[in-house]
């Protein structure tokens, strides 16, 4: 299908992550977002969108259903039991959903692995923030090395953390820990999540253990080299922090600093994800394989 117009996207969430959304997709040539919709019309997220010059509404997914066309794509900006709610309200009108809620619904995504996947599924998990800084090192160190056990601990600063996260927390955990074991293969993973009350904020930071045996210290870097320049070309901000290797333990921990517009450097968590909904809708829109997967799949 070819088109001469950017693609019609809408927001469902005004929370601090929608927000910074609007601000990203503003800068694509090939997204233009025509909604903001929220629960409450006191929500600040509305009235910031509102003076950005985004229509908005505070009918939720209402808003979107009565909408004299449907959109092409809708980021999903909400909570994970919603999610469920929105893909039965818009999949019907042939929306795609780029879903940054971890509901654990439709195609789980990291766009430097997979991303090419988002050319034949209309709802796209992108796992979680933790997810996203995670699986592409993971995928690609077990590429060549299996791993029996994989542990990966987030540090994420409390303000960070917003209320739809916390009372997701039981299932962003869950869909991590499936998505560890989709894309490595690893019969036992355990994920573990840490908000600090520090002050200054701690920036985002994810550690991963791996154990098995036979691995190889130079092979190990040099996937991680791999792994981190592909995320870093949409996220600028992810580097590692820590990387020790001997024969059957790999440690490696990432950190993630946010790019700027609307949220501070800590909230890392953020960015990343919103960055990689960007480009998975970025890429689905133009229907070009090489502008989402820029890793070896």
């Amino acid at each position: 299908m070819q088109r001469n117009e950017p693609f019609r996207v809408a927001i469902l969430g005004a929370g601090l992550i929608g927000i910074d959304l609007l601000m990203k997709i503003r800068r694509s040539a090939v997204l233009d977002c025509q909604l903001v919709a929220g629960r409450e019309s006191s929500a600040l997220g509305l009235r910031r969108a509102a003076r950005m010059g985004c229509p908005t509404s505070s009918e939720g997914i209402d808003a979107l259903v009565a909408a004299e066309r449907p959109f092409d794509i809708v980021f999903d900006a909400s909570n994970a039991l919603s999610h469920v709610e929105h893909w039965a309200s818009l999949g019907p009108l042939g929306t795609t959903l780029v879903d940054l809620t971890p509901s654990m619904v439709g195609r789980m995504i990291a766009p430097t692995v997979n991303g090419a996947d988002v050319l034949t599924h209309r709802n796209i998990n992108l796992i979680s923030c933790t997810g996203q800084a995670a699986v592409p090192v993971l995928h690609a160190l077990t590429r060549r090395h299996s791993a029996e056990y994989i542990e990966v601990v987030t540090t994420a600063a409390s303000s960070s953390v917003g209320r739809a996260t916390r009372l997701n927390l039981d299932e962003y955990i869950e869909t991590t820990q499936g998505a560890v074991r989709e894309f490595t293969g690893a019969p036992e993973v355990k994920v573990m999540v840490n908000m600090s009350p520090a002050a200054p904020p701690t920036t985002f930071r994810v550690a991963m253990t791996l154990l098995g045996s036979g691995f190889d210290a130079d092979e190990v870097r040099t996937a991680l080299t791999r792994a981190v320049d592909d995320v870093r070309a949409f996220a600028p901000g992810f580097s590692v922090a820590a990387c020790t290797v001997t024969d059957d333990r790999v440690f490696v921990a990432v950190e993630v600093a946010a790019a700027g517009d609307r949220i501070p450097r800590h909230v890392g968590n953020l960015d990343i994800i919103n960055s990689a909904a960007v480009l998975v809708a970025e890429g689905y829109a133009s229907r070009g394989v090489s502008t989402v997967t820029t890793g070896v799949s």
